[in-house]
């Protein structure tokens, strides 16, 4: 199954639509100010000097690569020359840097060239597969000359890591190149891709992992058993999800896309046992992934707090990465619904709804009583407003990348079928196939399809939905509705009406606890709409009154609750405090923390029967 290019897809006005027009906008545009006014765009003259403020970072090639990748899918469809003339002088710096012997990278290069290759945490190959992607979308819209840099830079890669064996290390710390090189390969056919993207997957977590000298020892030492860095063990070994959630699901994600391109049946097993050891036992309700801030890192099973979760913004988005490439192997309708979990929830809660603003990290919860600096020092908690800038800021370039390819993520083709992950306002043309999906999904939960070309269409029932339409006789397969294509109008109607999810009692935190749902869309309650947030519980059948959110595009809910009222001030009583109706204000999760500082809330107590 190979999914449709996003230059063949065009959103219509809905939902991802806006997600879209935002991005390209503002998001674009504030990403690049806030990268000139940090040195980041600077660096890319070569120019920094020992003493002079803004010195670059090891990992500022990929900050801007990114950036330029998400820039270059906007410019196919909306050309645009102001943001084309920042594109072409980057290309144009990193060619006239790039070494004669196709080295590139700003760090190793301007502030430490002894040290190249020596550090296997020092993000080089992260660099480089950021930068070959870019160089795959500026090739897409008629820009070659990155892609002719990075092809040198790939045959330098390959001399020093497989041919000469004479980095100080033989895998990545920080994963990225593996799936960038995959793409390189789909895009260029060349076998020098896939050869490099598989030695740095198959070598990880083997004795070999640190083939090659050393700084200290002309003797390779043994591979250290690394679960930060995913090299504990060979990777078609590796069965539960461990280390920094970003480096894994990259690394996933390369895993799964190599088995496609390879028929790797053990492979696919390991990403398959990989995937579900997440989504089961380590992904927030939301999508969100990484649930500390130590490593930046997934935990034990079931352990999900919410005040203090990491779930960076970058987790979110390679998770649905690792989705995508998962589907490709296999149409299971779990990975396009674990990819619209995070999408609408996890991911667009990192950025603000006014485009320019972004959350690294992604709380479940915000009790600003427990914020507190009592001179000895603060506990940690996750920031609660969005700055512009981070001084990691990886998230913000990641999502102009990702909301400038959403079409990429919608139709899929495998043989004479045409698979609908994803719902939106869309057209699809791509080989002769064409599709077109009328929807206000997830505002709404009818959608019309229509499609030529395919025998087959299938539909993604999603797991969330109890009870659905289909006005044409089906075959359910796997969460998908398998439909003999004629032409005419297919309609799927999805019961969107607000519920309530209830946690595994294993998720200690969240034992006796519910939240709120409507479609794929987590909710949540914000001080500034509620008093007490903090005692409402929640019944354990949701009744709702639903209005649209103009600044949001989703529907806020209005729902039966209930606050606890004390006669007391006592901290202890032999009795339960009494229950009082009242009326909760939801939101959804991803548009919080936009009105100001306040309490937050995504799980919240039963009431008991009355």
């Amino acid at each position: 199954m190979k999914f449709a290019n996003t230059h063949s897809v065009e959103l219509e006005p809905g939902y991802w639509f806006s997600k879209e027009k935002l991005n390209r906008e503002v998001t674009i545009n504030s990403v690049y100010e806030q990268f000139s006014q940090s040195g980041r765009i600077k660096a890319f003259n070569f120019d920094w000097r020992e003493g002079e403020p803004q010195k670059p970072h090891i990992y500022w090639d990929s900050d801007v690569a990114k950036w330029m990748e998400g820039a270059a899918y906007s410019l196919k469809k909306h050309p645009d020359k102001a943001l084309e003339a920042k594109v072409d002088s980057l290309i144009e710096k990193i060619a006239e840097h790039q070494g004669a012997d196709g080295y590139f990278n700003i760090y190793f290069t301007v502030i430490d060239p002894s040290k190249r290759f020596t550090g296997r945490d020092n993000h080089e190959l992260y660099c480089a597969g950021h930068l070959i992607e870019a160089a795959i979308a500026c090739d897409e819209i008629g820009k070659p000359q990155l892609l002719e840099t990075m092809k040198k830079y790939v045959a330098y890669i390959e001399k020093v890591f497989l041919l000469e064996k004479s980095a100080y290390f033989a895998s990545p710390g920080h994963e990225e190149i593996e799936l960038a090189l995959l793409r390189m390969y789909r895009h260029t056919k060349d076998a020098q891709c896939l050869r490099l993207a598989k030695y740095f997957i198959d070598v990880r977590g083997t004795e070999n992992d640190f083939a090659g000298k050393t700084p200290d020892s002309t003797e390779p030492p043994r591979a250290p058993l690394s679960k930060y860095s995913q090299s504990h063990l060979p990777v078609r070994r590796q069965t539960e999800a461990v280390g920094h959630c970003v480096r894994a699901l990259y690394l996933y994600t390369g895993m799964a896309m190599l088995a496609k391109e390879t028929n790797d049946r053990e492979l696919l097993d390991a990403c398959r046992a990989l995937f579900y050891d997440i989504t089961n036992k380590k992904m927030y309700i939301t999508g969100g992934v990484g649930s500390t801030h130590i490593g930046e890192a997934f935990t034990n099973a079931y352990d999900l707090p919410h005040d203090i979760a990491y779930a960076e913004t970058c987790a979110a988005i390679a998770l649905m990465f690792f989705c995508r490439a998962m589907l490709e192997n296999e149409p299971n309708a779990v990975y396009a619904d674990t990819l619209e979990r995070a999408f609408y929830n996890g991911v667009l809660s990192g950025l603000s709804l006014g485009g320019n603003r972004f959350f690294y990290e992604n709380a479940l919860e915000i009790n600003l009583n427990e914020h507190f600096n009592n001179g000895f020092g603060a506990p940690r908690f996750p920031i609660t407003q969005r700055p512009e800038l981070f001084g990691c800021s990886c998230c913000p370039p990641n999502l102009n990348r990702l909301l400038s390819s959403l079409g990429g993520y919608l139709f899929s083709l495998g043989g004479d079928t045409l698979f609908i992950h994803e719902y939106t306002a869309s057209r699809l043309s791509e080989n002769g196939v064409t599709c077109t999906v009328k929807t206000e999904y997830p505002v709404k939960g009818e959608i019309t399809v229509t499609a030529e070309n395919v025998k087959t269409v299938a539909l993604r029932i999603p797991s969330w939905c109890e009870k659905y339409e289909i006005s044409r006789p089906y075959e359910l397969k796997d969460g998908y509705a398998y439909i003999e294509n004629d032409g005419s109008e297919i309609r799927l109607s999805l019961d969107v009406t607000p519920r309530a999810v209830f946690s595994n009692r294993l998720i200690s935190r969240d034992a006796y606890k519910l939240a709120v749902m409507r479609g794929p869309v987590v909710y949540c309650a914000e001080a500034i709409d509620n008093e007490a947030l903090q005692t409402v519980c929640l019944p354990q059948k949701i009744t709702a009154e639903e209005t649209l959110c103009q600044d949001c595009g989703l529907p806020k809910l209005t729902v039966d609750a209930y606050i606890l009222q004390s006669d007391s001030d006592a901290p202890y009583k032999n009795y339960p405090d009494a229950l009082q109706k009242t009326k909760l204000h939801l939101i959804p999760y991803s548009a919080f923390a936009n009105r100001g500082e306040c309490d937050m809330r995504v799980w919240f107590s039963m009431a008991p029967a009355l």
